[in-house]
């Protein structure tokens, strides 16, 4: 890349600081810009006030070289973003015929239009016009001043497409690099063990790079080079993804994977292989959360919830003498489910998981003991884990859930599963 360019998004809408919507604009212009060597500097969310967000692109100007607005352009008294930055570098809007008569094939269509949508078709003079696919607010793109700046509409289906298609060719023109990316999931060491493992290389690396991530459940290591092409970043990323995956053995489940079930099912359908589940303190969530996945009906043969000790006695058949001795959450209870649930619903392997998510303990355990389990053809592996009472019940049982995936992931693997 000749020149570095700082870039400042500009999120606009008293929705976004209510926290009644998600500002995943900026999220996903930040990844798209990434990706042709474009660094994003500052994100910025501002409400739908004329006088703060004046101030806000008044900063921007003086730090930024690139300015990019999303939301404030559609026809209502509260969509100021276009007037503003058009009074802030000196332009008049002005009508946009060709987006004007996309306006009318709306009212042809039969959709109620008022006048005030007409203001949509209102860009400032000069400007590039991104039409917007989805929607009927257009977006724009202009150069002044030394600065690039790209309005873009706010809701997030026209926005991420309008960037796509448009803005991103626009912007396209600055880089003579890009980014590639891989994300290396780890589950069984923390961010902390990770940067501790690699934080000499990473202080001395310029490109490509090395940074590790917490996630809710687990941890990423992101490996980033820039170069002029795909083909020579993946040649300088390639010795390095080789030594970390060297380096951290079997807690690698997977690469650029969103989670650890996604690993699993390929591995099943490598396999060919089925399994089934019997949960307790999860709630079905085990089930949910593999069932999200496309194709998921080939290898998961179905699930029970045995919240109660009854269920555990009338479903899956355990032995109500059992759970009275040793308790539901013990290593034999949850031994009993995965065996059970395996021989009921004739699957390869079998899964098992009960515990205490809170807030109460069962006077023996305290919250967050959970014991999980997996069966297979002669042998059966159970695990206690102790998760700490201060956690939240959904930690707990989202943990559980990835410490059962992960014992699935590494007996298909081949490698030990305690």
């Amino acid at each position: 890349m000749s020149k570095s360019y700082d870039t400042e998004i500009i999120s606009v809408g008293t929705e976004l600081l209510l926290g009644h919507v998600t500002n995943t604009d900026a999220r996903d212009i930040s990844e798209m810009l990434s990706k042709i060597g474009i660094n994003v500097k500052y994100h910025t969310v501002v409400g739908d006030n004329p006088e703060r967000l004046r101030k806000c692109v008044e900063t921007a100007k003086s730090r930024a070289d690139i300015i990019i607005t999303t939301g404030g352009l559609g026809p209502t008294c509260d969509d100021l973003t276009k007037q503003i930055l058009a009074e802030a570098f000196g332009l008049r809007l002005v009508e946009n015929k060709a987006e004007r008569e996309g306006l009318f094939d709306y009212i042809r269509y039969g959709k109620k239009f008022t006048d005030n949508n007409f203001t949509q078709a209102m860009l400032p003079e000069g400007c590039t016009v991104f039409h917007n696919n989805c929607g009927t607010a257009p977006g724009c793109g202009f150069e002044k001043d030394g600065k690039i700046v790209v309005m873009i509409p706010g809701p997030p289906k026209e926005c991420n497409a309008m960037f796509r298609e448009s803005a991103l060719p626009y912007l396209r023109k600055l880089s003579e690099e890009l980014i590639v990316s891989h994300s290396v999931r780890i589950f069984g060491l923390g961010e902390s063990s990770v940067d501790d493992i690699f934080a000499e290389e990473m202080n001395r690396m310029t490109n490509p790079t090395m940074a590790p991530y917490a996630k809710e459940c687990d941890c990423l290591l992101q490996i980033t080079a820039k170069a002029k092409s795909v083909d020579e970043a993946e040649k300088m990323i390639a010795p390095v993804m080789e030594h970390v995956m060297q380096r951290l053995g079997d807690v690698v489940y997977g690469v650029d994977v969103e989670c650890i079930e996604e690993s699993v099912i390929k591995l099943l359908r490598e396999k060919n292989m089925t399994f089934s589940a019997a949960e307790s303190c999860t709630g079905g969530e085990l089930a949910k959360r593999f069932t999200d996945m496309p194709g998921a009906s080939a290898f998961f043969k179905g699930g029970v919830v045995t919240y109660t000790n009854e269920a555990k006695a009338k479903l899956l058949g355990i032995d109500t003498a059992l759970i009275e001795e040793k308790g539901a959450v013990s290593y034999e209870v949850a031994k009993a489910m995965a065996e059970n649930v395996r021989a009921l619903l004739g699957t390869d392997i079998g899964v098992g998981v009960t515990g205490l998510a809170g807030p109460d303990d069962d006077g023996v355990h305290e919250v967050g003991t959970v014991f999980v389990s997996l069966a297979v053809e002669g042998e059966t592996f159970v695990k206690e884990l102790h998760m700490g009472a201060m956690r939240t019940r959904s930690f707990i049982r989202r943990m559980a859930g990835n410490n059962i995936y992960d014992m699935m992931r590494r007996w298909l693997s081949g490698i030990d599963v305690m």
